[in-house]
């Protein structure tokens, strides 16, 4: 009997051995079911072995083997082997949640074909000129059909409405589907012999930076990392295009990461459009459970030639693999912050190594990781200094002081003044504000009670619309009180500003402008955003209030004003990482201006205006920005400079919590101790979190940091086994190696 170990969906750092009877074909990579205690788990065959140090009456045999899909690839279980390694976490959960759903469940799969679309005899004989010319969506899949046969991912390009389209034509009899699948060219990357033609939608002429950035890639024969800084605007999407139709016209697969979940239905009509010929797939939580399967086996096949998700996606199989762009790479979004806490844009360069293919990192305001790396020569940088459009510019930047100006519920007169001129030229535009709800807290004005949460230590949003106050932490939710729970007063009033206030304030001073509220309480419903993207580009809006979602990826050709409302909490912030993510967030949200040939205002009300930070904006100075951070980074000694991991813990009882660390600290130091390089290894104290209450649990952490990321993580794989030997089952304990948040 042969013997396999397997990974198993568990808190333990191990494979487990299990036996296979004669006359049943395993191998690596195969999904099995196994006994567990009393339970029967879904587990991935890591390894086949002949011995084994357990003692044959302790080793089980295998249930079942499934055979119901594909086996993963050896390439994909050293990705994952190397993710449970380097962010220490266990091997089997590690393996099993980078599958989909549907593949850690015991239920048999029923892969639903592959179907693609041709002119039936009828369809071919049928004259497109006397077709109905009302019946443009039918026009378009015959014209199309006529051409070549596609599957519906390719005809999708067309329309939204194509699937219904389609079954409209297959009752007509003038289209039919066949199983199959249009496989792209049989090379492998972009080593292939024979070259695939794909139609390509080639909408704009590169720029001479474009095309020098273009060049320098595709050159390129095995790994490179590439960071492309390009100032919002300047076509970077249009770069990714052309690598694309590169890597596609060789047989080659492409990955695209993006952060934003919100983003990928636009980039992915978008890429459609550019290649109707491609099969092209999206990877991302919104998706429903099927849906990601039959994406993600699609991908696993070589049949989609593009592959566009955010960060769990980085762990499509890709048997093709030949080019991986990372958009928005600076985006906090790519790291997982619970369970495996990756970094998405980290594992793809490490995976872009391991396949020998180039990788792109793609933004206006790069990470200063990812921009010290680029300066030290370790990645190779690429600029785009000049918006692409010819006609577009820069927008003008300016900071009004709220101290030194008439202010209207949160809103300055002079950026009211501007939104009305702007109203008349029917022009958009945009205030940002990176809260939403009507106000950050409700105060009684008698005594000063503040609308605490019970179960956390933050306050609830008041959102008036529903009369809730809410935790944003926890979810928690209570009806807004009629008087002061403390004092019994009913003088209660709103405290700061949210989205929900600001689009009061703007209906009262604009009663006939036209304005639309963007955050995650009006995206609620799966078509919200999509509607709202399509009025906005029709410009039946007047001005937009948003948050983050408003702040990325979008271009909207009429919005020439932006207005950035309470910057400045960010400047008290505690986390170091904290004016970078604001320069970040602010270069993106006033790249939205003056995207075609209109010229684009920012106006940034703040208490600080002659801050470096926003001078800095005002000059559109990055390089000099970053050189600043990074000299103070140097000398306080914070990354890229230094390594970090951070131990969390949270739980019911606040001594369980501390006495847990204070155990981990002690083992901390006396292993520091006995290491040759100790003096590369920095021990912190035990401290509360930011946040040290929520839902109910206490939480605290412990910060370890090394000047090498390998002595970090060889302290780190000592440090092991006295942290497991510390766990217990009433702490919620974490390891998050290069942690983002503090």
């Amino acid at each position: 009997m042969s013997i396999v170990r397997v990974a198993l969906d568990v808190p333990l750092p191990t494979l487990f051995d299990y036996t296979v009877a004669e006359g049943i074909a395993v191998g690596t990579g195969q999904r099995v079911i196994v006994p567990f205690g009393r339970r029967q788990l879904v587990g991935v065959v890591m390894e086949c072995v002949a011995t084994t140090d357990v003692s044959p009456e302790r080793i089980k045999p295998v249930t079942q083997v499934l055979l119901d899909s594909a086996p993963l690839s050896a390439g994909l279980l050293d990705l994952l082997r190397f993710c449970s390694d380097y962010y220490r976490y266990p091997i089997g959960q590690t393996v099993l949640s980078a599958l989909p759903t549907r593949l850690r469940s015991d239920k048999p799969i029923i892969s639903k074909p592959l179907l693609s679309y041709r002119l039936s005899a009828s369809g071919a004989a049928l004259d497109l000129d006397s077709f109905p010319k009302r019946k443009v969506v039918q026009r378009r899949i015959l014209a199309k059909l006529a051409e070549q046969p596609c599957n519906l991912a390719q005809l999708k390009a067309l329309s939204a409405t194509v699937g219904t389209q389609l079954k409209t034509l297959e009752r007509e009899g003038w289209v039919e589907s066949f199983t199959g699948v249009l496989l792209p060219s049989a090379g492998s990357g972009r080593t292939a012999n024979s070259i695939q033609k794909y139609a390509f939608n080639n909408a704009h002429t590169l720029t001479s930076e474009q095309q020098l950035a273009v060049d320098a890639i595709t050159q390129v024969n095995g790994y490179a990392c590439f960071l492309l800084h390009g100032i919002t605007g300047s076509g970077k999407t249009e770069v990714y295009v052309h690598l694309m139709h590169e890597v596609l016209q060789h047989g080659g697969q492409v990955l695209l990461l993006v952060p934003e979940i919100n983003l990928t239905p636009q980039l992915e009509n978008y890429f459609r459009n550019r290649f109707p010929d491609v099969n092209l797939i999206s990877l991302h939580s919104g998706l429903s459970e099927g849906e990601r399967l039959h994406n993600w086996q699609q991908a696993q096949a070589g049949v989609a030639q593009i592959v566009l998700g955010t960060r769990l996606s980085v762990f499509a199989e890709l048997p093709r693999l030949a080019l991986i762009i990372v958009d928005e790479e600076h985006d906090s979004s790519f790291k997982q912050q619970d369970g495996l806490r990756y970094s998405a844009r980290d594992v793809a360069i490490f995976r872009a190594n391991q396949h020998s293919v180039p990788i792109v990192l793609g933004s206006a305001t790069p990470s200063l990781e990812s921009y010290h790396n680029a300066q030290s020569g370790r990645y190779q940088m690429l600029t785009l200094t000049g918006r692409a459009l010819v006609e577009a510019r820069l927008p003008t930047v300016r900071c009004i002081n709220i101290n030194q100006t008439v202010m209207h519920h949160g809103i300055s007169e002079n950026l009211l003044r501007e939104i009305g001129l702007r109203i008349e030229r029917k022009e958009q535009s945009l205030l940002f504000i990176n809260r939403r709800g009507y106000a950050p807290v409700l105060m009684c004005t008698g005594c000063g009670w503040l609308s605490g949460c019970k179960h956390c230590a933050g306050k609830m949003v008041l959102h008036l619309k529903d009369q809730r106050l809410r935790c944003h932490h926890c979810g928690y939710q209570v009806r807004v009180p009629h008087a002061c729970p403390s004092c019994g007063k009913a003088e209660l009033f709103p405290v700061g500003s949210g989205t929900q206030r600001v689009e009061s304030v703007l209906q009262e001073r604009f009663p006939d402008a036209r304005i639309l509220r963007v955050d995650r309480d009006s995206t609620r419903n799966k078509r919200a955003w999509q509607t709202m993207r399509e009025q906005i580009h029709a410009n039946e809006v007047d001005i937009l209030v948003g948050t983050q979602m408003l702040a990325k990826g979008h271009d909207f050709p009429a919005l020439t004003l932006v207005g950035v409302l309470n910057p400045d909490s960010a400047l008290y912030s505690s986390d170091f990482r904290a004016a970078e993510k604001l320069f970040a967030q602010l270069v993106q949200v006033a790249g939205r201006a003056g995207r075609a040939d209109k010229p684009g205002e920012v106006i940034i009300q703040t208490a600080f205006p002659d801050h470096p930070l926003f001078r800095a904006l005002q000059t559109h100075d990055f390089e000099g920005w970053a050189a600043t951070q990074l000299v103070e980074r140097k000398l306080a000694g914070f990354p890229p400079f230094v390594f970090q991991a951070m131990l969390r813990a949270e739980g019911k009882q606040e001594n369980e919590v501390y006495r847990y660390l204070h155990e981990a600290h002690t083992a901390a130091v006396t292993l520091r101790h006995s290491m040759k390089n100790h003096a590369q290894i920095e021990i912190f104290g035990v401290v509360p979190a930011a946040l040290p209450r929520r839902a109910n649990h206490l939480r605290a952490q412990l910060l370890i940091q090394a000047t090498s990321r390998k002595a970090l993580q060889h302290f780190l794989h000592a440090w092991q086994a006295p942290l497991d030997a510390l766990s217990t089952q009433r702490l919620r304990c974490s390891l998050d190696i290069d942690p983002l948040e503090f």
